[in-house]
């Protein structure tokens, strides 16, 4: 039998990649208290680009200052993210 009405169907049992959409974005939310917490990118520029771990995921972000950052992306980890970053 097929739900009355698919759309709060979807929301109540979200499918696997909204699931990992949300699995980052939780993951990424330790970036507020502990924004230095990931691996930092030796590069030529001055900016302190890191990259935060999750999975085959990691989460590429620009620690701005304080406890501010700037998201610059989620990439899979195969890829070589340095030629979107630099």
């Amino acid at each position: 039998m097929a739900p009355r009405h698919p759309r709060l169907h979807r929301a109540r049992h979200p499918s696997p990649a909204q699931k990992t959409v949300l699995r980052i974005q939780r993951k990424a939310q330790v970036l507020k208290r502990f924004p230095e917490a990931g691996h930092r990118y030796e590069h030529q520029g001055g900016r302190d680009v890191r990259n935060f771990l999750y999975g085959h995921y990691r989460i590429a972000y620009l620690v701005k200052g304080g406890e501010s950052i700037d998201i610059l992306g989620v990439f899979h980890g195969a890829l070589e993210i340095e030629r979107y970053l630099f």
